[in-house]
């Protein structure tokens, strides 16, 4: 062989390794940006029962970048994002080469870079990275970074990379935060003139942005509806509707239903760093119903006073609506404060419980005959909300009629301990205050309790004594379906049966709906229970900070709302038929139970305790606001206790005068009891 053709020969072989070389270490560039490959961060989406969204929230920079796959979007957007963006993306191993040599040609004509030939490949991995346009290093950067993203993800993968991170003006990113944004409705289903504008504004988002630069957006939008035409992804018919479509000028805000809910779930998954959507029991189209009707029903109330609404299923413990305060972003109204969980005084919400507890215990039935008169227990002086009394009535009666008197007796023989026994099995977290034991005041009211702990209590007596545990995400692990007995079935019943406003004890349903209402101690809070068939309701008005509201009152505010609510969830489901036990012949009654005798002694006795000063009803003006206040009273024992709202205030007095300085303008129920327990009581009201 000739030296020249030996010299050919090394030469050649020198090439081949050395184009043999080059490609060896592109391939390991490209094997190691395979494996640095990591999905963008996402912000978190709260799912109701059904997948539907109730809340997003964005992701730690700010921006709206949210989950988002093939699946998630419309099949018409995808075929003209690559018809206009990369109609050869199916076929390409990440960089187009007809495409390269259309836009060197372009570039070496005009002397810069005019037209990138990017592939969806090469903008994903430019989007991933954050690198520039324009620049001639930047562009290499996306030739090695999709190549990298084909061999990591594959087709789909980059697709589904691209539809999360598109950018759409502003902080928003990704064809499901843009869809959210400018039309409000997710990517599922989209219009022709829809897609086509998603499909333009990536292209430069912010100077199409349609809230600013509608003309342009609105061009930009024609021209990718022509050309979809044009290469037949659209019929003409459906491009010519799709640039009759109006362009959105304004730009939405996120879902945010169920919100306080939603961002507890949000919490507890990122605190077990879990990733994955949260899904809530909560009803999305109920939730939505009950939010704009507690917005309308607050915007005619004083600020700042605001209503708070719990819907449950009592058979599976699933809370269904949950609005904690009509708007989030209500200041005035403290929007951010959670009202389904804030402890309050129930007031009369929990006298069916303890009838119950009498019910079940055999202290009483239904129609046992319960006196309705002044009467001191051990010191404590209840009285009844409108100070008047109704003498002997069945404890039916008594319990519709919501009088103080027959429930603190029947509380007085089953024993304030057993009350907040059961309230603790229905799931309820009571606040007792300073007081270790119980005191007879709980029954009226003397007590911290949620609305979603009297949500719990009433599940309870709606599912025939059964409290399922109150749940709003994933039942709690191995409870699934299981509950705990506060009633027995019969007793239950009867309650339904006096609740649903039932005049005797007879073996057929109740009625539909039973409810009862409640009113804190100086009208601070108003309450109504209700329950039928299936759901449990739980309304709550009143200020969030506590604070009095004169004239609030559970009849009157609380129970329209809970009527309004069952009219929003649909037609009520009828209460049950009555279980085996129930005793509707009033003849078969152990005498014991015919006639309920009372345990303390009667008020009203001609040496009993009068107070003189204050009047009852009388509205007194303190000087500034905060000066003393004179109680007087004539006859009755030494030594004297005077309560105010029914706790303890001065003790172990002979005198019958004494100084108390209210602490806040409002309603106030004064009683004294003396040495023998025989006790008065007056109410006024100061300013």
């Amino acid at each position: 062989m000739r030296q020249r053709q030996w010299f050919a020969l090394a030469g050649a072989i020198l090439v081949l390794a050395l184009v043999g070389g080059g490609l060896r270490t592109l391939d390991r560039e490209i094997a190691r940006r395979a494996e640095r490959v990591r999905e963008p961060e996402t912000g978190m989406v709260v799912e109701a029962r059904d997948g539907a969204m109730l809340r997003a929230f964005a992701a730690s920079d700010g921006r709206w970048r949210l989950p988002a796959t093939e699946r998630d979007v419309d099949a018409r957007f995808l075929r003209m994002l690559e018809g206009w963006e990369d109609k050869r993306f199916r076929s390409h191993a990440g960089i187009d080469a007809i495409a390269l040599v259309r836009s060197a040609w372009s570039s070496a004509r005009h002397g810069r870079l005019v037209s990138g030939g990017s592939t969806l490949t090469m903008q994903a991995a430019r989007l991933l990275d954050r690198l520039p346009t324009g620049s001639w290093r930047a562009k290499g950067e996306q030739f090695l970074g999709a190549l990298a993203l084909e061999r990591a993800l594959g087709k789909d993968g980059i697709l589904d990379l691209y539809l999360r991170l598109a950018p759409y003006g502003g902080n928003i990113e990704g064809v499901r935060a843009a869809s959210l944004a400018w039309f409000g409705h997710e990517p599922r289903r989209l219009t022709a003139g829809e897609a086509a504008l998603l499909v333009a504004l990536p292209q430069s988002p912010e100077r199409l942005r349609p809230d600013l630069h509608p003309d342009r957006a609105r061009a930009a939008r024609d021209r990718v509806l022509a050309r979809m035409a044009q290469i037949r992804v659209l019929s003409p018919e459906e491009a010519h509707h799709g640039m009759a479509e109006p362009i959105p000028t304004r730009r939405r805000e996120m879902p945010m239903l169920a919100a306080h809910a939603a961002q507890a779930a949000r919490d507890r998954a990122l605190a077990a760093h879990d990733t994955r959507a949260p899904r809530l029991t909560i009803d999305a189209a109920l939730q939505s119903r009950l939010e704009a009707y507690a917005r309308e029903t607050v915007a005619g109330l004083p600020v700042p006073e605001s209503l708070a609404i719990l819907v449950s299923d009592h058979r599976t413990g699933e809370v269904l609506a949950s609005v904690g305060s009509p708007n989030l972003l209500d200041a005035a109204r403290d929007g951010h404060v959670d009202l389904t969980l804030a402890p309050r005084s129930p007031g009369s919400t929990l006298k069916p419980l303890i009838y119950g507890i009498a019910f079940e215990r055999g202290v009483a039935h239904p129609e046992s005959l319960m006196d309705d008169r002044p009467r001191s227990f051990a010191g404590y002086t209840p009285d009844n909300f409108d100070h008047l009394f109704e003498g002997t009535l069945t404890a039916r009666r008594a319990l519709q009629l919501s009088r103080n008197l027959p429930a603190v007796e029947l509380l007085s023989a089953v024993g304030p301990s057993r009350l907040v026994d059961r309230m603790r099995r229905a799931g309820a977290a009571p606040e007792l205050g300073s007081r270790t034991l119980p005191g007879l005041a709980i029954g009226l009211g003397g007590v911290g309790l949620s609305l979603a702990d009297l949500v719990r209590i009433y599940g309870g007596i709606a599912h025939g004594g059964v409290a399922a545990p109150l749940h709003i995400g994933a039942a709690p692990a191995g409870r699934e379906g299981i509950g705990s007995r506060i009633l027995s079935e019969p007793a239950s019943w009867y309650l339904a049966s006096i609740l649903a406003g039932a005049p005797s004890t007879v073996k057929a349903s109740p009625g539909t709906i039973a409810w009862k209402t409640g009113t804190s101690f100086g009208y601070r809070d108003a309450w109504t229970l209700a329950f039928d068939g299936r759901h449990v309701v739980g309304v709550w008005l009143g200020r969030p900070d506590g604070a009095p509201v004169p004239g609030l009152i559970g009849q009157e505010a609380a129970v329209p709302v809970m009527r309004d609510v069952f009219a929003r969830i649909g037609p009520p489901v009828p209460l049950p038929a009555p279980p085996p036990g129930i005793l509707a012949d009033i003849s078969r009654l152990p005498p014991a139970m015919r006639r309920i005798e009372p345990s303390g002694p009667a008020g009203g006795s001609t040496d009993a305790p009068e107070i003189v000063f204050p009047p009852r009803g009388a509205h007194l003006e303190l000087a500034g606001g905060n000066g003393d206040l004179a109680l007087k009273l004539r006859s009755g024992r030494p030594p004297f206790t005077w309560y105010i709202d029914g706790r303890p205030t001065l003790t172990g007095l002979y005198a019958r005068e004494a100084i108390w300085r209210p602490r806040e303008p409002g309603f106030v129920t004064i009683s004294v009891v003396d040495a023998r327990g025989a006790a008065a009581t007056t109410r006024v009201f100061v300013d």
